[in-house]
């Protein structure tokens, strides 16, 4: 029977008893007085679907007959019989939708973008990818409305990879080779980007290679260009590796190579590239697109150049633009770069060197596309995806491509995401040197400037596990940073403790899960840091010089000021309220009283109460929420862990699982809490990626967190071992 009897003395004692054994998510079949105090039947709310009733009992022959089954158990058998007919025609019902769904044109809003992007050269399969995301407030959008535009425009400039600035491409030297198809601007682009290192590095680190040995005239070309900029030029023939001519390139610090342009159909596209790649030098490849050319030659420039690029051992996933002056609609080779998760270093539009050409602008470029509109665009006339790839190749491919979507935005958006990423990096190592990658990881972590402040965990193991919660970090602007610290690897002591974070990451604002002892405190006035602490309902102060606990002290207050916050993946309400009070030794502080309640019902879910630093005043209340917040957060790890745990073959470091654990707890946090929009559609992206439709929107975006993960970390096996086959 999956139905639990549990009685208690009241309410909040059996409840209690509820929370401890099914954990918060429990599900109340039925309750009643007894002579005892309270009866209450509950039960986990996933055993529902697989809950089995006992058959119906047969009625009594007889006055004398032994009585049925218990009315308290039969009522609760047969409201637990209706859910699950209810939850079995919701999902009939939601099945049937979506079948609908997927066979009728949609209309409003996201029929409007969806012309707009197929207008101006965008592909159905992006335009897909895209629209799965609208926010539902921007559907019910009239006509003349900015904001789903707006909205489009955000998702498309997010799509776009772009150089981040100029001299992270300048500024790193080594070998630099352009390739792509013949005319598409190769020996025009080296002289510009030759002259662009030359007016910040000078003439004497720089060289200039040519491998055209076809093209009348081409050797020719470049040799006037290398003339004009004062620099080498020499030649090489295709068939030859660079290392031939690293004798006669010393001293240059960055050479770039004008290779012999050929079709992407052509065979030899890959020998070029391997004898780029063959040599003891490494060669960075960048892929030149044609925006005048058509979609699907350029779909099939980047494929087979790609190709070429990992059969050689390679990656090619930066490319620069040109022709920018002669396309009629720059969304075309946006809209590859895009789906293929290529980034734009520059874009190329004119002859003049080195004027035409300028950093890729994601807003620029983005809104140059939008602007360049075909109102009478035949479908027909538009492929997208290679022909002969099946539809389940680019259903998986744009899959992959969502998800590497996801992971950027998650980078640029959550401090500390890189670093969370190279944590499950680690998962694949072998046991025997994850602690050491791991020490060496932690070591620099995190960054300077950017962490404001720590929520610091109770000092003691979770219930049921053999681990204590992570201390989760601050950024600047006040949101979880994507990787905790591991307590036992912090200091013995709250003050020795708050002491090295404080500087060595220059943490200024300390959330405590208690009071800590005064020496600490102690500490932290003397440096004059902000700091709030969760305390138990019975500790002592002074108020009106009368000694009191904090709960006698707010026993008849009335609570008037409320802020909606979330707290454990639901929206509630805060009612607070604050007294002045003094500890024993004299300090002045602020008593806090907080109700959490629900916001339709308006009973209390729980109570907290804090302590904080009279001369803090009352804008401390927004630590507060944060810190209510982060107590969700070791609910959200126990899930990742031993999801974790399920997955894991016996050979995971117990930190490195933990961390994993924590942070994508810490992640799901972030998102759950945040309400700008840029949150609102990663959580639909995020959802819409694993299929996930939960109650709780903290859980399912964990549990879409850890398949994101993992199928990221699927695919990079999958890319290995294809690479290992191919050599």
């Amino acid at each position: 029977m999956s139905v639990r009897r549990f009685v208690g003395a009241n309410s909040r004692d059996v409840m209690r008893q509820v929370r401890e054994t099914l954990g918060e998510d429990a599900l109340i079949v039925a309750n009643r007085r007894t002579e005892g105090g309270v009866e209450i039947l509950a039960m986990a709310d996933e055993a529902i679907d697989h809950f089995e009733p006992s058959p119906e009992p047969t009625p009594p022959e007889s006055p004398a007959s032994p009585p049925a089954q218990d009315p308290m158990q039969a009522m609760s058998e047969r409201l637990l019989r209706e859910m699950q007919d209810m939850r079995a025609l919701l999902a009939t019902n939601q099945s049937a939708n979506a079948a609908v769904s997927r066979q009728v044109t949609p209309t409003g809003t996201a029929a409007r973008l969806r012309q707009l992007l197929w207008n101006v050269g965008f592909s159905s399969e992006l335009a897909d990818e895209l629209l799965v995301g609208l926010p539902e407030p921007l559907t019910a959008l009239s006509g003349d409305s900015e904001a789903p535009l707006q909205w489009l425009r955000q998702q498309l400039m997010e799509r776009l990879c772009v150089l981040s600035d100029e001299p992270s491409f300048f500024d790193q030297t080594g070998i630099v080779a352009l390739v792509g198809p013949t005319g598409v601007g190769k020996t025009t682009t080296t002289a510009k980007l030759a002259a662009r290192f030359v007016l910040r590095h000078g003439t004497r680190p720089v060289a200039l290679v040519t491998t055209d040995s076809f093209r009348i005239g081409a050797h020719e070309q470049l040799r006037i260009y290398a003339r004009l900029l004062d620099t080498p030029m020499y030649a090489l023939d295709a068939e030859q590796p660079i290392d031939d001519l690293l004798g006669r390139l010393q001293g240059k610090q960055w050479v770039i190579i004008d290779t012999v342009g050929m079709s992407q159909r052509d065979q030899r596209v890959i020998e070029q590239i391997a004898h780029l790649q063959g040599g003891r030098s490494r060669v960075r490849l960048v892929l030149l697109l044609n925006a005048a050319s058509q979609p699907e030659t350029l779909e099939e420039v980047v494929l087979r150049y790609r190709q070429a690029a990992r059969a050689a051992g390679a990656e090619l996933d930066d490319c620069i633009i040109t022709k920018q002056d002669e396309a009629g609609r720059l969304a075309p080779v946006l809209d590859i770069v895009m789906r293929h998760g290529m980034r734009v270093l520059f874009g190329s539009y004119g002859q003049q060197v080195p004027e035409d050409m300028a950093i890729a602008s994601a807003d620029t470029l983005v809104d140059q596309a939008l602007k360049t509109a075909t109102p009478n665009r035949e479908r027909v006339h538009h492929v997208d995806a290679p022909m002969g790839m099946p539809r389940w190749s680019r259903d998986v491919l744009g899959q992959g491509r969502r998800l590497s979507s996801l992971l950027a935005r998650l980078r640029q958006r959550i401090t500390g995401f890189s670093e969370l990423e190279a944590i499950w990096d680690l998962a694949s190592l072998p046991s025997r040197v994850q602690e050491e990658r791991l020490n060496a990881l932690l070591a620099g972590y995190p960054a300077a400037n950017t962490t404001l402040g720590m929520a610091w965990s109770a000092r003691r193991n979770e219930r049921g596990c053999d681990w204590a919660m992570p201390d989760i970090g601050l950024d600047t602007d006040g949101a979880w940073l994507a990787l905790p610290w591991l307590q036992h690897r912090h200091a013995a002591g709250w003050q020795p403790r708050l002491a090295a974070l404080t500087e060595s990451s220059g943490v200024a604002v300390h959330l405590l899960p208690r009071l800590p002892e005064p020496d600490a405190l102690a500490w932290l006035e003397a440096e004059h840091l902000t700091w709030v602490s969760q305390v138990a309902p019975s500790h002592r102060v002074f108020f009106h010089h009368e000694r009191q606990s904090i709960r006698q002290l707010f026993s008849d207050s009335v609570l008037t000021h409320q802020v909606g916050v979330r707290f454990r993946g639901q929206p509630v309400q805060l009612w607070t309220a604050y007294a002045e009070v003094e500890d024993a030794t004299g300090y002045a502080l602020l008593a806090w009283y907080g109700e959490i309640r629900d916001p339709e019902s308006a009973k209390v879910v729980t109570r907290r109460y804090w302590l904080t630093p009279a001369r803090l005043g009352t804008e401390v209340l927004s630590l507060l929420l944060t810190q209510l917040q982060s107590d969700g957060l070791s609910t959200l790890t126990r899930r990742a862990w031993q999801q974790l745990k399920e997955a894991d073959s016996g050979d995971l470091n117990a930190e490195v699982r933990l961390l994993m654990a924590s942070g994508v707890a810490a992640v799901a946090g972030h998102l759950d809490v945040a309400d700008d929009e840029g949150a609102q559609t990663l959580r639909g992206d995020l959802l819409s990626l694993s299929g996930t439709s939960r109650r709780r929107r903290d859980t399912g975006m964990l549990d879409a967190l850890v398949y994101a993960f993992m199928a990221r970390d699927a695919i990079r096996q999958m890319g290995s071992v294809s690479r290992e086959g191919v050599a």
